[in-house]
């Protein structure tokens, strides 16, 4: 098989959840540890750190893996969904794995695949940690697909564990609540193993430090170490500055990522840091704020509060659940705009009418769905949409989507694409180039 070919296996082969959903989902880890024996546990061979929550695990992720690289360390970063190609799910110090390495696994993992028959994911996960032990990376930053105690990734057993923050997403796996949520994103938290939290709620507090306290694992809230006094804002960057409440002293970041809920994951990064400094990990300052500055030039991360054109500007952002829509109406209230333009698509498995709830009224919409079998149809979303005195057409794609919206926008006005991940990755002006 060619590369093409490999991918066309992998894709229709084995049940992914991004095409079809909950049937992709294994609801266990006796997959993935097969599989990892069989090609004898490279997990096994590198360090890692492992992060989950509902929001903000890929942002912070990323910032871990410029900081490490500024720092000298080869790092490994696994990630998912994959926006463009699926070889941006596997990277070491930014560059995706080779082509060669893709073909050459599955061809090397086929009879496993054909016997125990595993997930997409499941397949993905066994690649990235026997890339990760091939190339010998010092460090592999390691982000869950859903959830946490059941997820492919939860055979490591890392330096520090982050749980960023817990809201209500893919609750027909997780639970409905946010302390039963947060029981399985907790099921990352390892015995002795120091875990950072990145928000406190008043309903997931004992649910973290009775999983803490029975795995003998230092817990420590990222909000008990910093706290955000200022920040600034304009298209291209966001100035943070922060207090360390231990030592005593204020310090600004200037981040390449301009969302201002990055502010959040910024504090949960810098307690990670501290950690594993203390661990003897050599990382200065200068390292964390030069890679601050870059994080999608160093890694690649796009998709985040990420203006593609400006006049009128464009802006991606793959919030795709209610907290998500929550930080995007937030960075609206401080964005300069005359009139606002809403490309928006969702998937069917969402709690759609939470999300829909929060956008704003005062906006034109142009209603779209990503090319995939979950997305909700976009009649559909332009009807539900109109339950919330949201107003605007249906279009087949989003770029048919944003090119309504550039006839209709003037240079003064935004162009916001939201609602997936999966429709972000389809639009023609996202380029991947770092």
């Amino acid at each position: 098989m060619n590369y093409q070919e490999t991918l066309h296996y992998l894709f229709n082969k084995l049940p992914m959840f991004s095409r079809i959903g909950a049937a992709a989902y294994k609801a266990d880890l006796t997959n993935t540890i097969a599989l990892c024996k069989a090609i004898q546990n490279p997990q096994q061979n590198f360090k890692t750190i492992h992060i989950a929550g509902t929001n903000g695990k890929g942002s912070t992720s990323h910032m871990l893996a410029a900081i490490f690289q500024a720092a000298g360390y080869k790092t490994g970063l696994y990630t998912s969904p994959h926006l463009k190609d699926f070889r941006e799910r596997i990277k070491i110090n930014g560059k995706v794995c080779t082509e060669e390495f893709v073909i050459n696994f599955t061809q090397k993992i086929q009879p496993q695949i054909e016997f125990i028959e595993p997930s997409f994911f499941e397949i993905t996960v066994a690649m990235a940690f026997e890339y990760f032990a091939l190339e010998q990376v010092d460090i592999a930053i390691i982000e869950t697909g859903l959830g946490g105690r059941l997820d492919s990734t939860n055979i490591i057993t890392p330096e520090l564990s982050i749980i960023t923050n817990i809201g209500f997403d893919h609750m027909n796996f997780l639970g409905n609540t946010l302390d039963k949520i947060a029981f399985e994103k907790a099921g990352i938290i390892k015995h002795n193993i120091p875990v950072v939290i990145g928000e406190k709620h008043a309903e997931t507090i004992s649910v973290f430090n009775k999983k803490a306290a029975k795995e003998n694992a230092a817990i420590v809230y990222a909000e008990d170490v910093y706290s955000i006094y200022n920040i600034e804002y304009n298209e291209q960057f966001l100035a943070v500055q922060v207090t360390n409440h231990k030592a005593n002293l204020g310090s600004t970041y200037k981040l390449d990522l301009s969302g201002i809920y990055q502010s959040k994951n910024l504090i949960t990064v810098l307690t990670a840091i501290q950690i594993l400094q203390n661990q003897g990990w050599n990382i200065s300052e200068e390292n964390i704020t030069m890679a601050l500055r870059q994080v999608k030039k160093i890694t690649g991360l796009h998709g985040r509060w990420e203006l593609l054109q400006t006049n009128p500007n464009i802006v991606a952002d793959v919030g795709h659940n209610a907290d998500g829509i929550k930080q995007i109406t937030q960075q609206l209230a401080i964005s300069k705009y005359k009139k606002l333009h809403i490309v928006v698509g969702m998937v069917k498995d969402k709690d759609i009418k939470a999300a829909i709830a929060l956008l704003p009224q005062k906006a034109t919409y142009y209603f779209t769905q990503a090319q995939i079998e979950r997305a909700l149809p976009a009649n559909e979303m332009q009807q539900l949409a109109a339950n919330f005195n949201l107003v605007g057409n249906s279009f087949a794609t989003v770029n048919i989507a944003i090119q309504e919206a550039q006839k209709n926008a003037t240079k003064d006005d935004l162009i916001l694409v939201c609602g997936s991940v999966f429709l972000v990755g389809e639009i023609d002006l996202l380029t991947m180039d770092n």
